[in-house]
């Protein structure tokens, strides 16, 4: 059994296809989809989506380009949305210093201010970190938070102090690229049950599928690589790193 513990079924980009997608992914032995929200919206969809679907979750929360659109209203409609029992996670929420879409201190400051939601609310949340290490681990570390550093970009020394605050490390589809060779000694070096895997559907796209839309199917690539570096078998691994991810998430 495998779990896609981050995509975003209701881009887009699956709007001709989404059902063909939900059963390709169960095809290739996809049990559950863990659909992420990103601005209130598209949270309020993803619950619709993980509600008439069996194997669906959601996850709900502000991504920092979106920091900028938080008003009065958006935690209140979110702590509502929170009552619905699909929803499993608080996320994707931290920093992005790369694109900046959002100001930097507003980022700073929602992040910090969605930490607290989702501790309220008793739900792990699933970290955006892009250019930002020293940030996301500062604001994290005494937060008493847990959860998922969500698409891993660091090395295996901040890999490491995030497992030591209680995070787990998510590998997306792009650890099959054989270039990829930080991702991959933080792989090998990181116990395997810190590991949980994900595709960012429709984005990162596994080698043998490049430059075309991701898809939940294709999870199997990610733990496929997993297994070869950890020299396990696949099967094995896959139960293992799934169990992290129920683990993590509170499904059953």
């Amino acid at each position: 059994m495998l779990v896609d513990s981050h995509c975003h079924l209701m881009s887009s980009s699956f709007d001709s296809d989404r059902e063909d997608v939900i059963k390709r992914a169960r095809e290739n032995n996809v049990d559950i989809m863990i659909s992420v929200g990103t601005d209130i919206n598209n949270c309020q969809s993803n619950i619709e989506l993980a509600e008439t679907h069996d194997q669906i979750y959601a996850i709900i929360g502000i991504h920092p380009h979106n920091t900028k659109d938080i008003d009065e209203k958006t935690y209140p409609n979110l702590e509502e949305m929170a009552n619905s029992k699909r929803v499993v996670g608080y996320g994707e929420i931290g920093l992005d210093f790369y694109r900046m879409r959002s100001p930097r201190t507003t980022q700073i400051r929602r992040f910090s201010e969605q930490i607290e939601v989702a501790k309220r609310l008793e739900l792990p949340i699933v970290i955006h970190d892009r250019d930002a290490h020293k940030e996301v681990f500062n604001l994290l570390k005494n937060s008493g938070a847990t959860g998922v550093i969500h698409c891993f970009s660091g090395d295996y020394g901040l890999a490491r102090r995030f497992i030591d605050i209680g995070f787990y490390i998510s590998i997306p589809t792009t650890i099959t690229y054989e270039e990829n060779r930080k991702l991959h000694e933080v792989v090998k070096k990181t116990p395997i049950d810190r590991i949980i895997v994900e595709t960012d559907a429709p984005a990162l796209s596994p080698k043998i599928h490049a430059r075309k839309r991701n898809e939940p199917s294709f999870v199997r690539y990610a733990a496929k690589k997993i297994a070869e570096i950890k020299e396990l078998n696949l099967n094995d691994a896959a139960n293992l790193i799934s169990k992290n991810t129920k683990d993590i998430f509170g499904i059953q």
